[in-house]
Order: structure tokens, then C-alpha cells, then sequence
């Protein structure tokens, strides 16, 4: 739930605040990539008010998610309303799998302006194709920065034909 809905944000916040009883919760706790990051669900079942004004909404959720990332201390807290029907821990994890995919949407748009590009017909799916194909190769090439790796292989035809025939580490194993 974003800010842009001033009354129900202000609605569902209300819900999680003071000494209210919150009947579901469930917590995650995540450690690898510079991150040590605790996520904490609180939901309740959505009030009258908002499941009239908001058909078929059954479940209101607040997540929290706070701890370090790359040694700085961090927080974020979002609101979520919703009509699915299951346990705190599945929506936990919804939750998070939904920030994993605005994260990777983050990274396309700020680093390759996807946003910008006005590709019509098959150049949209192509470019998209090659955009993600440049992306999982320079996180196989062991780039944590997406802007340092498009920097080192931005003018180097060598370096970047290099990372494409090179074969991923697991495959090596074999």
C-alpha cells in the first residue's frame, strides 16, 4: 500500500498502532549479501470499513524489515492489504518474493533506463531478452555492483565477448 491512497494508508496504519491485539504474525531472518535483516509480519483480519470500501479483501499486514545492510543500519515498514487466505508465514513470504522482483525492476530501470526505451513489437521482448541476458552475466562474472560491471565492460568488446563464453562456476564442477 502505497502513500498514494492518503485514507487507506492512514486506515491500515491506524490498525498496527498503540496496544491493539494482532491475532497473526510470523518473522523470517535473512543473513548473506552485506545484509542481516529481520522480517516481521503483524496481520489481522481487515475491519468492516475496509472490506466495503475494498471488495473481497480479507486480510490487512503490516511488514517490517530491520537490521544492517552493508554494515548501515536499516528499516522499512509497508503496509499490505490483501484477499488470499493462508498462513502468516506464506504471506510472509509473498511479501518478500514480491520485494525480490520490485528490486530486480529497480536495478533494470536505474541502471538501463528500461523505462525510457520505446521499443514496439518483437525490439521490446528482444531488448528485454538482451538486457537480462547482460545482467546474469555480469553477476556471473561475479559483479556485485550492476553500475561497476556495465563501467568495466562498456567500451571493452574483449572483456564482454569474454563473460559470454565463459561457463558458469557450477558447471565446472561436473
Amino acid at each position: 500500500m502505497k502513500g498514494n491512497q492518503k485514507t487507506l494508508h492512514r486506515q491500515i496504519r491506524s490498525q498496527f498502532q498503540g496496544k491493539r491485539h494482532i491475532p497473526f504474525v510470523a518473522t523470517d531472518h535473512e543473513i548473506g549479501h552485506g545484509r542481516n535483516i529481520t522480517w516481521a509480519l503483524r496481520a489481522k483480519q481487515a475491519p468492516e470499513h475496509i472490506r466495503e470500501a475494498w471488495i473481497g479483501t480479507s486480510w490487512i499486514m503490516e511488514v517490517t524489515a530491520s537490521g544492517t545492510r552493508d554494515g548501515k543500519p536499516f528499516q522499512a515498514t509497508h503496509l499490505f492489504l490483501t484477499s488470499l487466505r493462508t498462513t502468516p508465514e506464506a504471506l510472509l513470504q509473498l511479501v518478500r518474493d514480491r520485494w525480490s522482483i520490485e528490486g530486480w525492476h529497480w536495478i533494470r530501470d536505474t541502471q538501463l533506463h528500461e523505462d525510457a526505451h520505446r521499443y514496439r513489437g518483437n525490439g521490446a521482448g528482444v531488448m528485454a531478452t538482451l538486457r537480462t541476458a547482460a545482467l546474469n552475466l555480469l553477476r556471473l562474472a561475479g559483479f556485485r555492483s550492476i553500475r561497476s560491471g556495465l563501467q568495466a565492460v562498456m567500451h571493452d568488446i574483449t572483456a564482454l565477448l569474454a563473460m559470454a563464453r565463459r561457463q558458469p562456476r557450477c558447471l565446472l564442477k561436473l
